[in-house]
């Protein structure tokens, strides 16, 4: 079986602290014949399994190499940091970088966020993984700033969060190589996009076969109308010749009869 042949499916990738369940549910309920799959990648590897062919779209956080890549982003998470329950920024409910200057402040090999210069005093050792950190924060090591979503997904019993001003926020986009944009793409950008199903391309699909039905409709009853407008004109041409054949006949054979003298 060619790969054309085989069975349509469509293959999603997304980085850690994405969670595309909405946009899978729906598709579920749209393309019941067309199974999707999940696939959870590495923030540094989202954008080469695109490349690769391993995914046809993927949910990635930005900025990210973009070549050869079509991307729409959708959000912006709130950064926070992620701080022992019994830490003194608990007390407040929104943290400043000024207020980390004297802290010792984690920064992942795999951190998300687009630094120029990361708050607080840097470790000695960057830990190899946000979630490596996270333990580290657990331990008392140090702090930890991440996008929101990647806090709530470590979230441990004896950490918590605060939102921190003056630093990046991390934006989150849904990306697909440029040279597949396919009609099942077309149809997971419509979801993602909160297109309803009756302004989705679908309906443009239908609405484009209903035209072209339409149209084919309208040709053949033009076309039938011609004829039978036709076949009407040539009885009545028919029925004026022979009405006129009576009636010159009638005045070269049978005219007023010549006085005799």
């Amino acid at each position: 079986m060619t790969e054309s042949e085989a069975a349509p499916s469509f293959r999603l990738a997304y980085v850690p602290g994405v969670t595309p369940g909405k946009w899978v549910r729906i598709w579920g309920e749209r393309m019941p014949d067309v199974p999707l799959t999940l696939a959870g990648v590495p923030v540094a590897e989202a954008s080469d399994a695109l490349r690769a062919g391993e995914a046809d779209a993927c949910f990635l956080r930005l900025p990210t190499d973009r070549t050869d890549l079509s991307l729409i982003p959708l959000y912006t998470e709130t950064t926070v940091v992620v701080v022992p329950k019994d830490h003194v920024v608990t007390a407040v409910d929104e943290v400043s970088v000024e207020d980390l200057a004297d802290e010792l402040v984690l920064h992942p090999l795999d951190d998300t966020l687009d630094w120029e210069r990361p708050p607080g005093r840097a470790a000695n050792e960057r830990p190899a993984t946000t979630a490596d950190a996270v333990e580290l924060v657990a331990a008392g090591v140090g702090l930890l700033v991440v996008p929101q979503s990647l806090a709530r997904l470590y979230h441990r019993r004896d950490l918590t969060y605060r939102p921190l001003t003056g630093v990046p926020e991390s934006r989150v986009g849904l990306a697909w190589r440029e040279d597949r944009t396919t009609e099942l793409m077309e149809d997971f950008i419509g979801i993602v996009r909160g297109r309803t199903v009756n302004s989705s391309r679908g309906r443009q699909k239908e609405t484009a076969a209903g035209g072209a039905k339409g149209a084919a409709g309208a040709k053949s009853a033009k076309g039938k109308a011609q004829a039978k407008g036709g076949a009407s004109q040539g009885r009545r041409q028919n029925t004026g010749a022979r009405r006129g054949s009576g009636t010159t006949g009638g005045r070269r054979g049978g005219g007023r009869p010549r006085r005799r003298s």
